[in-house]
């Protein structure tokens, strides 16, 4: 697997509103460049993350946690072992734990992600 510190990501892990509040995810997403990802909220044990992508994200797994991909705009391919995924706007994938993957996208492309609170976005 690739070196995280070879790739310019900004995680930023801090959930942006709290219930009651109106997420305006176009807002967030605009005001960003590639690789980009914040957390918009929480629900319940799990968060959901806007990310704005450009290229390729390194291989990883999370091993105790499922990932939810929702492409917003663009297009998102994400790569598994053995098969690749290609999705558009409103498509979704869920990436089971334990499964290695990257995702890319040759153009800008905005996507949605829910996932546990606690898993580390690079992976384990």
């Amino acid at each position: 697997m690739s070196d995280v510190k070879d790739f310019p990501y900004d995680t930023r892990l801090n959930v942006l509103h709290g219930p009651l509040e109106t997420v305006d995810e176009k807002k967030v997403a605009d005001a960003h460049v590639p690789w980009f990802n914040q957390t918009l909220c929480q629900v319940n044990a799990s968060v959901v993350r806007v990310g704005v992508i450009q290229g390729e994200y390194h291989w990883h797994k999370h091993d105790n946690d499922d990932e939810f991909f929702y492409v917003v705009e663009g297009e998102l391919t994400i790569d598994l072992e053995g098969r690749t995924v290609g999705l558009g706007p409103r498509q979704g994938f869920v990436v089971p734990k334990g499964v290695l993957h990257r995702t890319r996208s040759l153009e800008r492309t905005v996507i949605l992600m829910v996932e546990n609170a606690g898993i580390v976005p690079t992976g384990d």
